[in-house]
């Protein structure tokens, strides 16, 4: 729910900004009073908020049962919802911002015209907002402004993250209900990751690859926080995932930071692919974690990043050669504090 407050401020003010706007630019110049201005600017933000709040139901767990659907099937329903929900706004605010019976001609004339701005903006918006939950939103822009069409380096912290015992699950559950699994398991994760500043890079399998930039910002311990941040969520969800799984998912991590070679990939499908000994050790370190019998493994190199919270307790396990590594790295298992 906080992540939707400071966007819907944003909206909010836009759709202020927006109305106004139409007011100037369509209706008659003889209108152009301060009051009607006013009017027009609420009547923009009131159409705004109400389709953002379309939008957050239809990107909450209430939705799934459209989300199952075809994409084409999917866009319309959302944005025939969100056209009706916004005619409806249009209709309340027209009798209540100016204080008489709507008449004829604005209900056969402007209306429809609203109508139908409101579905192909919301068809459009709809179709942008899912193109960037392929992708991801930093790739779409990045790959727009060309940044990554030759390799870049760039200082970055990754977080390999995987569902422990995910073979022997799939034996004993079978592979459709595992996959079910994973994708509620993402899925219940994803505000964490958020929240943290995080960026999902990739699902791979039974794992997800989170990046940070390693900036000031790191210091503070941020991609730590959010690996106890997602064991928060799941435990908060544990009686849900027993009811429906019959079990809780328990899960490892491994933790570096490092210059990292980003560029894109590919032709028919491109993507962002990350190159170098960076990601080589953090999939190393999440490998380890089973071996070292740790939830958490952070490198040395991170950990000069940032200064820990004193609600974690960090224990050194020394240099380890990581398989396929020759070069020893020192690690740490970081844990919280009872």
């Amino acid at each position: 729910m906080r992540r939707a407050i400071n966007p819907t401020i944003v909206i909010a003010l836009g759709g202020l900004l927006l109305g106004m706007g139409y007011r100037h630019f369509v209706d008659l110049a003889i209108e152009a009073s301060p009051l009607n201005y006013l009017r027009s600017g609420l009547h923009g933000m009131g159409m705004a908020l109400a389709a953002w709040g379309v939008h957050l139901y239809f990107t909450s767990r209430r939705s799934e049962w459209v989300s199952r659907w075809p994409l084409l099937a999917d866009l319309a329903v959302r944005s025939a919802t969100m056209a009706v929900v916004v005619a409806s706004t249009v209709l309340i605010l027209e009798s209540l911002l100016y204080w008489h019976r709507i008449e004829a001609h604005w209900l056969f004339d402007a209306f429809p015209r609203i109508v139908a701005l409101g579905f192909l903006a919301s068809l459009c918006g709809h179709a942008v907002y899912e193109l960037t939950r392929l992708v991801g939103s930093r790739v779409l822009f990045n790959v727009a402004l060309g940044r990554y069409r030759t390799p870049v380096r760039e200082a970055r912290v990754l977080m390999f993250l995987d569902l422990a015992g995910s073979t022997s699950l799939a034996e004993e559950m079978g592979e459709l209900r595992v996959q079910g699994l994973l994708t509620r398991f993402f899925f219940d994760i994803d505000d964490a990751i958020v929240a943290h500043g995080g960026e999902v890079h990739a699902y791979v399998g039974d794992e997800v690859i989170v990046t940070w930039p390693l900036d000031g910002r790191m210091s503070a311990g941020r991609c730590i926080d959010c690996f106890f941040a997602i064991a928060d969520c799941i435990a908060e969800k544990a009686e849900s995932y027993r009811q429906e799984f019959g079990m809780v998912p328990s899960f490892r991590a491994g933790l570096h930071a490092g210059q990292v070679a980003i560029s894109e990939c590919g032709s028919s499908r491109r993507q962002l692919a990350y190159f170098g000994d960076t990601v080589n050790v953090t999939a190393r370190l999440q490998e380890h974690c089973k071996e070292a019998g740790r939830n958490l493994l952070v490198s040395a190199d991170l950990l000069h990043h940032m200064k820990l919270k004193p609600a974690f307790a960090v224990e050194a396990l020394g240099e380890v050669r990581l398989r396929g590594r020759t070069a020893a790295i020192e690690v740490f298992a970081v844990e919280r504090r009872v």
